[in-house]
């Protein structure tokens, strides 16, 4: 996919916006791979990170999966925020990583379909926690 927009998201942009959000850094968000329609991010899973039986907290599982799902489309058509989105947790996210694959499935003028994977990984071994779609809406005007 092209990058169709010049205010498309870049990695440069992304640094930007991780060293701005304060939970985004706070919770060791790292950028692994950007193309555009595509980003892949990866967290530390560390112990403020998870819940009472030591598994990722699902709220990190469902910000990573909204994360990329942003920033996929946001490397298509510039800003914007999330409309909506569904996640299924499929497994207990245990391990020492999460990673999580956002990609655009469809982008328009006005709003981008996207989907996110997320991962748990343990000992060098990954396996898939929660699945994703998610819609985001394109920033027309600053708020």
């Amino acid at each position: 996919m092209s990058q169709a927009y010049p205010g498309a998201l870049t990695r440069e942009r992304v640094d930007a916006v991780i060293a701005a959000s304060g939970f985004t850094s706070w919770v060791g968000t790292e950028l692994v791979d950007m193309a555009p329609g595509r980003v892949e991010i990866a967290v530390n899973l560390r112990r403020e990170l998870t819940q009472h039986h030591g598994f990722g907290h699902g709220a990190v599982v469902g910000y990573m999966a909204d994360t990329v799902c942003a920033w996929a489309a946001a490397s298509v058509v510039g800003d914007v925020v999330t409309s909506e989105y569904k996640i299924n947790l499929l497994a207990p996210a245990i391990g020492q990583r999460l990673t999580a694959v956002g990609s655009v499935v469809k982008a328009g003028k006005s709003q981008v379909v996207t989907r996110a994977d997320v991962f748990a990984e343990k000992d060098g071994v990954k396996k898939i926690v929660a699945t994703a779609l998610a819609t985001i809406a394109v920033v027309k005007a600053p708020l």
